[in-house]
């Protein structure tokens, strides 16, 4: 399996996610199947299905954040010597040249990447198009709804 970029941020989130996995929400999860079974019939015990099927959610999840934790390849965006450059794990503030909305992004990792916190994938659109450019430059984005100029105001090492 190849490498996962992550920022450290992203990793410690993971570690943490991991932790309370397995801590907090595997211990409830046989807990209340314990409990289940001690009400007797299994086959029509909606808390006991309901519980193994939290169970393999739990499970699940553990699995894939081990896999990812074991493949990723942490970069600290404090310590990149990227000479004002847009680049994975920087912090980017863009303007929009035809509406004039500001916006910053960081630039992270496919399994960190979340729109509503402002994490954008290093794989998507916006990302590809500001990889590699500095302040004061405009990048064009194909977005679904068009082309769209950013003006880059500020890139950040976070």
């Amino acid at each position: 399996m190849s490498a996962i970029p992550i920022t450290a941020r992203g990793a410690e989130r993971l570690q943490q996610e991991l932790h309370r996995l397995k801590t907090v929400e595997r211990p409830q999860v046989i807990d209340a199947i314990a409990e289940a079974r001690a009400q007797g019939d299994l086959s029509e015990n909606a808390e006991y299905d309901a519980a193994r099927e939290r169970q393999g959610f739990i499970e699940g999840r553990i699995s894939e954040l081990e896999g990812t934790l074991s493949n990723a390849q942490v970069i600290d965006p404090t310590e990149l010597e990227a000479d004002g450059k847009a680049v994975f794990g920087s912090t980017v503030d863009i303007e929009d040249l035809e509406t004039g909305e500001r916006v910053v992004y960081q630039i992270v990792g496919d399994v960190e990447a979340d729109i509503r916190n402002n994490l954008i994938s290093v794989s998507s659109p916006v990302a590809r198009a500001l990889i590699g450019k500095r302040a004061g430059d405009v990048v064009e984005v194909n977005a679904p709804s068009g082309v769209r100029e950013y003006e880059i105001i500020e890139v950040k090492y976070i």
